[in-house]
């Protein structure tokens, strides 16, 4: 898998899943809202919001790595019902890849940049500013 570095920017359209695009596998985040869910925004103290500086996406993986950690400090700080996290960017950009060989004679098997739209590894939920 590539690093996060090579799907950064968002310097294409946005690509979803649909009819035309299958095989695309399901996103890593699952559960978008974990704490106290019943209870009400005035019950608690404290608000604060993640907002991006930039245009970027955002893999799903990196969604679900970082509501696991914040799910973990906040149970440990705040209680098990003292607090509410929601995630409201969803991952439905699709992100491809073109495989490459890099064996010896790959020269000879790869067909280097001919035909090369990619197939999906994942997907990434675009951020605006």
């Amino acid at each position: 898998r590539r690093p996060a570095r090579c799907y950064r920017f968002q310097n294409k359209k946005p690509f979803i899943k649909s009819r035309y695009c299958r095989g695309v596998p399901d996103p890593k985040i699952r559960i978008f809202d974990v704490g106290n869910k019943k209870m009400s925004v005035d019950a608690f103290p404290f608000v604060a919001h993640l907002v991006s500086d930039e245009k970027e996406q955002l893999s799903s993986e990196a969604l679900e790595a970082a509501r696991v950690a914040c799910n973990k400090h906040l149970s440990k700080m705040c209680g098990r019902e003292g607090y509410h996290i929601r995630i409201r960017c969803h991952p439905y950009h699709v992100l491809r890849i073109n495989k490459m060989l890099s064996c010896a004679g790959a020269d000879r098997l790869s067909s280097g940049m001919r035909h090369s739209y990619g197939k999906p590894i994942g997907v990434a939920a675009r951020v605006d500013i």
